[in-house]
């Protein structure tokens, strides 16, 4: 009897192993650089948390780049399969005339998502107040940075004349710099931007994004050799994206905070929350994954009054709307 069991029991085992094997064995691994952690990400953490991904037969090994310079890096260097950051990344590749460069395959946001952090409290801020002080405002040919020049001069506000933009601190660092008495103001993304706020080294007096109006701020892009060998892996990750635009578009703010807090786990849901509103309030998710032609041709012109881009990228070629408009049913 006891021989029984033990045989019984090395059976079971052996079972189980195989049977975790043929579960594993049914995702394919898709390695994903984001170029920051920020709850303006919300639909991405929302599609990882409620297993949108797993749904389409994926698994995604996620790592942070921190600047879409090191995550496009890591995206040529075949470090990973996908890259998420300001599509800016892809545009200067494409202009280095680079055969294998990247293709943009969805968008995730439309509006700038950081905000204009002050040392002092600004209850009735004008942008005029910023002239003659310093802005941390990020790397110089980044998204984020020619936004902000972009929102200046809209406000006739000359960067380099009118206020200084220190472009010299690394995104990972700006808000530790800002803190430590670097700057008078900052642009800081969120739950950065709350947490500076909340214990009192700080004040939210602007958004940028509410002031930029709507631009192809960040996006999913991939090698174009990658996307040719792997149209179904793409086509799945854009619908599990596509799935994740759809739930917070349908979800209120404290819904939003709660699916993607286990991606925040030292921000409370309080913040969670008041960020998720935010970025609701000034509309900053995408509802579908589609780049609109007319989106491209924006950012291009807002790196080009930053004096960031002498040739514009084809639409053509540096978009494809295929997997985007087959995950939405199209």
């Amino acid at each position: 009897m006891r021989k029984y069991s033990i045989y019984f029991t090395i059976a079971t085992i052996l079972m189980l192993l195989i049977f975790t094997g043929c579960a594993k064995s049914e995702y394919q691994t898709v390695r994903l650089s984001e170029v920051t952690r920020s709850v303006f990400y919300a639909p991405q953490y929302v599609a990882l948390n409620k297993g949108f991904f797993e749904e389409e037969g994926l698994k995604i090994e996620l790592t942070s780049g921190q600047g879409a310079d090191k995550v496009m890096t890591a995206v040529l260097s075949d470090q990973v399969d996908i890259g998420f950051s300001g599509p800016e990344a892809a545009i200067y590749v494409y202009n280095e005339g680079k055969e294998d460069y990247a293709v943009v395959f969805a968008q995730l946001t439309k509006r700038d998502g950081s905000f204009l952090v002050s040392r002092n409290p600004e209850p009735d801020f004008k942008w005029s107040n910023v002239r003659g002080k310093t802005i941390i405002g990020g790397r110089k040919g980044g998204v984020p940075e020619m936004t902000l020049e972009y929102v200046l001069k809209k406000n006739n506000i000359i960067p380099g004349k009118d206020v200084y933009i220190d472009t010299s601190v690394q995104f990972a660092l700006m808000g530790p710099a800002f803190t430590g008495g670097k700057g008078d103001y900052v642009t800081l993304f969120e739950p950065v931007a709350s947490a500076v706020e909340k214990e009192g080294k700080g004040y939210i007096v602007a958004s940028i994004g509410a002031e930029s109006g709507e631009i192809p701020y960040t996006a999913y892009y991939a090698k174009k050799s990658y996307i040719e060998k792997n149209k179904d892996v793409i086509e799945k990750f854009t619908r599990a994206i596509y799935k994740g635009q759809k739930w917070v578009d349908e979800n209120s703010p404290e819904e939003i905070a709660k699916a993607i807090q286990p991606s925040f786990p030292d921000s409370d849901l309080d913040i969670l929350t008041t960020v998720a509103k935010r970025y609701k309030e000034i509309d900053a998710w995408c509802k579908d994954p589609i780049m609109s032609k007319e989106s491209l041709e924006l950012l291009q012109r807002v790196m080009k009054e930053a004096g960031e881009l002498e040739k514009e990228a084809k639409y053509e070629d540096l978009v494809t709307t295929e997997f985007a408009e087959k995950s939405m049913g199209k």
